[in-house]
């Protein structure tokens, strides 16, 4: 592959995984760079970034998914790589399907393409809250993007070069910005979005970000995160 891929995981105390999923990754794209971005982590998610050879952004304090893929997307665009992938750092996103979310994009000329866990019957499902959400979400987020989609929380994505300018200076923070309002960007950017089927796996090690109680909390703040994404005014045009 001649166009330069660079491969994102923020990481947030990911000691016990992190080096297989660069292994991993390694073995299937060994020409990509991998990039860890060490989220503030108090363990020694740093120390094996380093060990592994890869490139590490070791920041100073927490700033979630949101702030740690703005930094990735930032070094993307300053080493003028023309793809970026984001991966989850606990192993549950299977680095075989890079090449064909790749090869997707190039050959349908898309700026976004997701790894939809629901695109296709795998097997993976979500219940409660979180369930009730997501369906109010893909439907809400598939009128907006003109496009279906069925997996709006995904964080395995690919974005194209232009799509990299954007989010690196305009990469949501907040709450599921790094999910729902980073489709409302890159649809009002005129990003052309699309997803492909992917099975998801069971963490290799850490702990998952949503317990019970916070599950039960999901549907309310995903609405009002949407709710202040549809809000927000208009960001550039991505193809000029």
């Amino acid at each position: 592959m001649k166009e330069k891929v660079l491969v994102i995981i923020p990481a947030y105390n990911e000691e016990k995984s992190l080096a297989a999923v660069c292994a991993e990754i390694r073995g299937h794209l060994p020409q990509s760079t991998i990039l860890v971005v060490s989220d503030g982590s108090e363990d020694n998610t740093a120390q094996v970034a380093r060990s592994q050879g890869v490139q590490l952004l070791d920041l100073p304090v927490n700033l979630g998914v949101g702030g740690a893929m703005r930094a990735g997307y930032l070094y993307a665009r300053r080493h003028d790589f023309d793809w970026a992938v984001q991966v989850d750092a606990d192993g549950q996103h299977d680095a075989r399907n890079i090449p064909a979310m790749i090869r997707k994009a190039t050959e349908d000329g898309l700026d976004l393409v997701i790894g939809s866990r629901f695109a296709q019957e795998t097997g993976y499902d979500v219940h409660g809250p979180r369930k009730w959400a997501m369906k109010v979400l893909s439907k809400t987020l598939s009128h907006i993007c003109k496009t279906k989609l069925t997996d709006t929380t995904s964080g395995f994505k690919l974005a194209s070069k232009p799509l990299i300018a954007l989010f690196a200076t305009d990469f949501p923070a907040e709450y599921l910005g790094d999910t729902l309002e980073s489709l409302v960007i890159a649809s009002r950017s005129g990003a052309k979005i699309a997803e492909v089927p992917v099975k998801m796996r069971k963490r290799m090690g850490g702990t998952p970000s949503h317990n019970p109680y916070q599950s039960a909390k999901y549907l309310f703040r995903a609405v009002f995160a949407l709710a202040i994404a549809v809000t927000r005014k208009t960001h550039r045009t991505i193809h000029e």
